[in-house]
């Protein structure tokens, strides 16, 4: 990384600039060739076998359960940097056999990566957008104000956010360019993970983001998903295995709905509200969730079988925000 562009402040880098960094006229698979994604975890469980779809292409909720983005780290005037790369972009999906719709996406995917940093690391963000309007990227959490995010990148343009990761908890990142509500829609979010410094208990962790989609414009939802596509949980049900601790990291991002919850069939789990703290708040099955509010939720099942989760208003689950947990014998 050249030193005039490690900045504690957002900028729009030049045309040179971007080229240094592998961002320039090589495009988002050049650009992509360049990352170096550390594939870690905190602490080792045993997790269920996942089939992935090949065909899942932009939309890959298999894959992102319990995929996890740390970056790349880098070690800079004695402190940790993890450093991420991200690539706002256009894509078309296919929410069923009739249906598709375009879409922004972020490194080719909807919702954007899943990130996750420990408590006092800097975190560096590239951000390059290629999606034909001006974007930005407002990440959650303490920051200064010229790292919040709100200033236009215009397309074709690329700029840094640089910060301290604080506090620990589940956070989220967005555009913030007017109107929000649509740039949000349209698919430009993400989950964002800080983990506290004495880490939790091991678990097999799962990642699910609530999300709606408008297709006709009218400012309201036809169809929801977790994790991007309408009903594929239903249809490919998460495997878990009996008795094992699930840490279930949720995001509600449904724009256009005031607010959903999230039911789990059969069960209680654990509320760590807005995953802030390490003790529980609640013990529910059902817990209400307004735009942006996410949670940890953590429960174990005693019995092996199909179990549905899924939002307590029936239009938004009976439209594609619905999904099954299967639990097997380990």
């Amino acid at each position: 990384m050249p030193s005039n562009l490690a900045l504690g402040k957002e900028q729009l880098l030049s045309r040179r600039q971007l080229l240094k960094l592998g961002l320039g006229s090589t495009g988002v698979v050049g650009a992509a060739a360049l990352w170096q994604m550390a594939n870690h975890s905190q602490s080792i469980v045993k997790v269920p076998p996942t089939e992935i779809a090949a065909s899942e292409g932009v939309t890959q909720p298999m894959k992102m359960l319990r995929n996890f983005d740390y970056g790349t780290l880098k070690h800079e005037n004695g402190r940790n940097i993890r450093e991420f790369r991200l690539t706002a972009g256009t894509s078309v999906i296919q929410l069923n056999s009739a249906v598709s719709y375009n879409i922004w996406d972020l490194n080719g995917h909807i919702p954007g990566p899943t990130l996750r940093v420990k408590q006092g690391e800097r975190v560096r963000i590239l951000f390059l957008n290629k999606a034909g309007h001006s974007h930005s990227l407002h990440f959650h959490g303490v920051h200064s104000a010229d790292m919040d995010g709100i200033r236009p990148v215009s397309n074709g343009s690329a700029t840094i956010y640089e910060f301290d990761a604080e506090p620990y908890g589940v956070h989220l990142y967005h555009c913030h360019i007017e109107p929000v509500t649509r740039h949000i829609a349209k698919g430009l979010y993400g989950m964002f993970i800080i983990d506290p410094p004495k880490p939790r208990p091991p678990a097999d962790e799962i990642v699910l983001v609530m999300a709606g989609y408008d297709v006709n414009d009218d400012s309201h939802n036809e169809y929801y998903a977790f994790n991007g596509l309408p009903h594929h949980y239903m249809d490919n049900p998460i495997r878990i295995y009996k008795d094992q601790l699930i840490r279930l990291y949720v995001l509600n991002i449904i724009e256009y709905d005031p607010a959903v919850t999230f039911h789990l069939h059969a069960n209680f789990f654990n509320v760590y509200r807005s995953g802030m703290t390490m003790t529980p708040s609640e013990k529910t099955d059902v817990i209400t969730m307004g735009v942006a509010e996410r949670h940890i939720l953590e429960f174990s099942f005693r019995y092996p079988g199909k179990y549905m989760f899924h939002p307590h208003q029936d239009a938004i689950a009976e439209n594609g925000c619905m999904g099954v947990f299967e639990v097997i014998n380990s």
